[in-house]
């Protein structure tokens, strides 16, 4: 806490008289006051700071962090129509997730504290934003710990089935109510634009979801082969390619490990290769085999590419931090016997700032532009 840290875990905890999501006074054992946090009665994270001073006038605080929150999106000057509003606890709302797409906002209120608050947010969104329709988005498993329901639903409004948004010159059509994460990967917005600085001649896309680098990629880039396994994930990505007339884009429903390997046998060679997995490692349990899988997807691309070629390997895993990644990308460099010099170091974008002294705030990285300078 005394480091920048909002939570304080159930273990701390020595005594407490709260309802589930109330905001409470925190006070140190000997009585000294420590701040305001949002109170769980079900998760390890009992409380979640809000303020070190005063106690909050409700009527007035969480407005004001709502408007500071889309003023700060406003200020960035987005060449999008769908980016992040809210970020939790980067703009000091823990628990809170807010998307803009077009004239629709989905919400995600993660916490009891939130959850409980959340036909106030809705009504400061509608004052603030002015949408046409609010979706709440609240089917994410992580709602289980705070002892909530999971539940999709329209607060607001009303929002069609697809909405169709632009992120730089290029055209989605998105789901609000099924699609992975809000819709799409909004975190990626910026990436999509830096690979496109560096991609030429022939480019793949593994684990393309709606289509991301691939889209980006196909303006630079003399062919993009754009793989993924979901079946519904290859039929939007393909709409994707049609709606902004791309002639040079194939999406291939296939195992990206698998076709890696597949490519690899056929001898096959590219100039340019994205690496964009989900969460290999959801918790520590599953760090060393996540640790294998990024192992092996970024050997078989280190092989795949061509002398001077660039590699956009990213990880959204929060436990395989920026060394330990850098470290499995160095040494599948060495099995692959390929000299790599990372030229550029990247995380999520700018609507989803880091908190500093909050590591759970940086989850995305993005070490592009890893580029083989040897056979």
């Amino acid at each position: 806490m005394r480091s920048g840290h909002p939570w304080i875990y159930r273990a701390d905890i020595t005594s407490s008289e709260a309802a589930p999501g109330d905001l409470v006074s925190v006070a140190s054992e000997r009585g000294r006051p420590l701040g305001w946090a949002l109170w769980s009665s079900a998760s390890k994270i009992s409380l979640r700071l809000v303020s070190s001073d005063g106690a909050p006038d409700e009527a007035t605080f969480w407005r004001e962090r709502l408007a500071r929150a889309i003023a700060y999106r406003d200020s960035l000057a987005i060449d999008a129509t769908a980016y992040r509003l809210v970020h939790g606890e980067s703009d000091g709302l823990p628990g809170l997730i807010v998307d803009r797409y077009g004239e629709h906002l989905v919400i995600q209120t993660l916490s009891q504290g939130m959850d409980r608050r959340l036909p106030d947010l809705v009504g400061w969104l509608v004052e603030l934003s002015r949408p046409l329709g609010i979706v709440a988005r609240n089917d994410l498993k992580v709602r289980r710990l705070e002892g909530l329901d999971e539940s999709v639903a329209v607060v607001f409004g009303e929002v069609p089935e697809t909405v169709v948004v632009r992120e730089g010159p290029i055209q989605y059509e998105v789901d609000l109510r099924r699609g992975q994460k809000t819709g799409l990967f909004l975190d990626q917005r910026e990436n999509h634009e830096a690979a496109a600085r560096y991609g030429r001649g022939r480019a793949l896309d593994a684990f393309t979801y709606l289509g991301g680098f691939a889209l980006r990629l196909a303006a630079v880039c003399e062919s993009v082969i754009a793989l993924d396994s979901s079946a519904t994930a290859v039929a939007a990505a393909r709409g994707h390619v049609t709606r902004n007339g791309l002639a040079n884009v194939e999406v291939r429903e296939a195992n990206a490990f698998d076709e890696l390997r597949e490519l690899e046998i056929a001898r096959e060679r590219f100039d340019t290769i994205v690496l964009d997995p989900p969460a290999f490692a959801r918790n520590k349990a599953s760090l060393e085999r996540a640790v294998a899988g990024y192992k092996e997807i970024n050997l078989r691309a280190l092989k795949l590419l061509t002398v001077g070629g660039h590699l956009v390997t990213c990880s959204c895993s929060y436990h395989v931090d920026e060394a330990l990644f850098l470290a499995i990308i160095e040494s599948a460099a060495a099995d692959a016997r390929a000299t790599v010099a990372l030229v550029e170091k990247r995380m999520q974008a700018r609507d989803h700032p880091v908190l500093v002294g909050v590591p759970e705030t940086h989850y995305l990285k993005c070490g592009p532009q890893a580029v083989r300078t040897k056979p």
